[in-house]
């Protein structure tokens, strides 16, 4: 929770200069761990192309992710790309998600 916090400070400026480059990393940490909120974050960025460049395919891993454990944001914004996406862009999601999941159950 405090990695995605320290992200969310970066990513609004809120307390530091604003850093998407420094955003990206704690949320990524966040993320990495199963945090669902850094998840949402991080699919944030890559939608919208803050600090990284714009990627759907990493957008969709991410909102999936983190509306795998509920969060309806996260599922209203996978849902919402599915409609911007290729079939095969939204493969490579599919596989991108499966694979971030058991790489964080392992842990």
């Amino acid at each position: 929770m405090a990695q995605n916090n320290l992200g969310f400070m970066y990513y609004t400026g809120n307390g530091v200069p604003q850093d998407y480059k420094k955003a990206l990393q704690w949320f990524s940490k966040a993320a990495e761990q199963g945090e669902a909120l850094a998840q949402y974050n991080l699919g944030l960025m890559y939608f919208n192309g803050f600090g990284v460049p714009q990627d759907y395919v990493q957008a969709y891993k991410w909102f999936n992710l983190s509306a795998a454990q509920g969060n309806e944001k996260a599922r209203e914004n996978r849902d919402s790309l599915l409609k911007k996406m290729t079939s095969a862009q939204i493969a490579e999601g599919q596989r991108l998600s499966r694979e971030a999941m058991e790489r964080m159950q392992k842990k």
